[in-house]
C-alpha cells in the first residue's frame, strides 16, 4: 500500500464536491495531495499517520508552531462569551494598542480578514489621499488575489516585455482587461530604473507597494540602500509608500521588516504570523491616512472584521511574540542555511540559498545571487520538485516553490536531523553534478 494511500482516497472523494478537490488554487499545485489530521509544535500528522517535520508552516502563519496552548486557550476563553457581536469589544482595542506600540508606522490600525483585503483597503486610502489613480508595483511581488493587483506576480518572460519597462501581465482568466490599466510595473531592486520612471510619472502615482523582502519569489533581499532610496523618492513625489508585510510582519522582527531595516512606510499590511493561523489581517499607518477611514470618507467594511475568535488569537499571539527570542530563530535558520550550503559544496551541487533565518529560499542554479524576479526564472524547478518529493518521503515537508519557514517550535535537533536527511539524499549518485 502507498505511503499516501488514505490521502489519495480522500483527494479522489474531494474532487466530487470541491472544485479541483481543494479550497485554494495554491494547494492544487502540491504533489501528492496530502490530508492532515493533527499538528503540534513543528510537526504534522497526515491521514496515513505519517509524521512530518514542517518547514511550510501553512505558507507561513504558524510562527509559534502548530497548536500553541496560549493561543488556543485564549480563543476558547474569549469565544465562550460570544463570537460575533456586530459591534465592538475590548479585545480589539487591546490588539490595536499592541500593534500601535510595536509597529513603527502604526499610528492607527484597522482589522480585516485577509491580506488581500488589507491591501485593497491600503490602495483605496492612498488614492483618496492623493487624488491620483496609478499604482506602482514590482515584478514578482504578490499582493493578494484581487483583480487590480493580481498583476505581474509571476509573469512568463514571453508576456512580460523588456526588463527595463515590463508590461502589466494579468494572472487569471476572468480579470477585466482594464484591471492593469492603472498599474505600473517595474523590476525591483533597480534604483536607476525606479528613479528614471518616477521622474516621468511620479506626479501620477498614488502608491508604491512592495514586499520589503520579495518572499513570494525566491526570498530576494533588498539591495543595500534600496529601501532608503524608495522612502526618499516617495516623499519627494508625494507617493504613499505601502509595505506589504503579510509575510515579513511579526516574522522578520517583532515590528516587521520596517523595524528590521529601520525604514518606516506610510501604510503597511499584516497577516499570517499575526495570529498564528487564525484569519485576521491589519492595515496600519499614519494617522492622517487612516483618518480617511475614521471619518467615513473611505469605505472599509466587513461583517467578520475583528470577530472575537481571531482578535483573541492575534492578541495572544502578539503577547507570546513579545516574549520571544527572535535572535534564536535567526540563529537556527542561519545554521540551517549554512549547513545546506556546506552540503551543496560537499557534493558539488549548484545551490543558491538566500534570505533570513526565519524565512529563506533554496534554488538549484549556477547563479551566485538572485537580485530580481527574472533572475529566479533560471532556477531548475524540476530538480527542486525532485528534492521536495525526496524530503517528503523521508518525513520533512517543504514548499514546492523553495521557500523554507522556521518557527519558534523548531529546535537545534530538528536542524541537525534535517541536515542529515539532506546529506543522505544528496549523497545519492543521481544528485551529483556531472563532471
Amino acid at each position: 500500500m502507498s505511503r499516501y494511500q488514505k490521502s489519495a482516497e480522500l483527494f479522489q472523494r474531494a474532487q466530487a464536491s470541491l472544485a479541483g478537490g481543494v479550497s485554494s488554487n495554491v494547494r492544487a499545485l502540491a504533489q501528492p495531495q496530502l490530508y492532515f489530521r493533527s499538528a503540534s509544535g513543528a510537526r504534522l500528522v497526515d491521514a496515513d499517520e505519517n509524521v512530518y517535520l514542517d518547514f511550510t508552516l501553512s505558507q507561513g502563519p504558524m510562527f509559534l508552531g502548530h497548536s500553541p496552548p496560549a493561543v488556543l486557550d485564549a480563543v476558547e476563553r474569549a469565544m465562550r462569551n460570544g463570537q460575533l457581536y456586530g459591534a465592538q469589544h475590548d479585545l480589539e482595542i487591546e490588539l490595536a494598542e499592541s500593534i500601535q506600540r510595536i509597529v513603527p508606522c502604526a499610528e492607527l490600525a484597522r482589522f480585516c480578514n485577509s491580506g488581500s483585503e488589507a491591501v485593497h483597503a491600503a490602495i483605496r486610502v492612498a488614492r483618496a489621499h492623493t487624488g491620483r489613480d496609478k499604482i506602482l508595483k514590482f515584478e514578482g511581488h504578490y499582493h493578494g488575489w484581487y483583480d487590480e493587483l493580481l498583476v505581474s506576480n509571476a509573469p512568463a518572460l514571453e508576456q512580460a516585455g523588456p526588463r527595463e519597462g515590463p508590461k502589466p501581465v494579468l494572472a487569471s482568466r476572468g480579470q477585466l482587461a482594464s484591471a492593469g490599466e492603472n498599474v505600473m510595473v517595474l523590476p525591483w531592486n533597480d534604483a536607476d530604473i525606479l528613479q528614471a520612471s518616477l521622474q516621468k510619472h511620479g506626479s501620477e502615482i498614488a502608491a508604491l507597494i512592495m514586499e520589503p523582502v520579495m518572499c513570494n519569489n525566491a526570498c530576494i533581499p533588498p539591495q543595500p540602500g534600496y529601501l532608503e532610496m524608495v522612502r526618499e523618492l516617495c516623499a519627494q513625489y508625494g507617493i504613499i509608500l505601502i509595505f506589504d508585510e503579510v509575510i515579513t510582519g511579526f516574522r522578520l522582527a517583532l515590528g516587521g521588516a520596517q523595524s528590521y531595516f529601520g525604514i518606516t512606510p506610510d501604510l503597511a499590511t499584516f497577516g499570517k504570523a499575526m495570529a498564528n493561523g487564525f484569519p485576521i489581517a491589519c492595515l496600519a499607518g499614519r494617522r492622517e491616512l487612516l483618518e480617511l477611514i475614521a471619518s467615513l470618507k473611505v469605505n472599509h467594511s466587513g461583517t467578520y472584521n475583528s470577530n472575537v475568535m481571531v482578535t483573541a488569537a492575534a492578541h495572544a499571539t502578539i503577547a507570546e511574540l513579545e516574549r520571544l527570542d527572535y535572535q534564536r530563530i535567526h540563529r537556527l535558520g542561519e545554521a540551517l542555511m549554512n549547513g545546506l550550503r556546506d552540503l551543496a559544496a560537499k557534493f558539488g551541487l549548484p545551490v543558491l540559498i538566500q534570505g533570513y533565518g526565519p524565512a529563506f529560499h533554496l534554488a538549484f542554479t549556477e547563479r551566485a545571487a538572485f537580485l530580481h524576479y527574472r533572475d529566479s526564472l533560471e532556477a531548475d524547478g524540476l530538480r527542486n520538485s525532485k528534492f521536495v518529493g525526496a524530503m517528503l518521503d523521508r518525513g520533512i515537508r517543504l514548499l514546492s516553490r523553495g521557500l523554507w519557514y522556521l518557527s519558534a517550535a523548531h529546535t537545534e535537533a530538528d536542524i541537525q536531523s534535517t541536515l542529515e536527511t539532506v546529506e543522505d539524499i544528496w549523497r545519492e549518485r543521481s544528485w551529483r553534478q556531472p563532471a
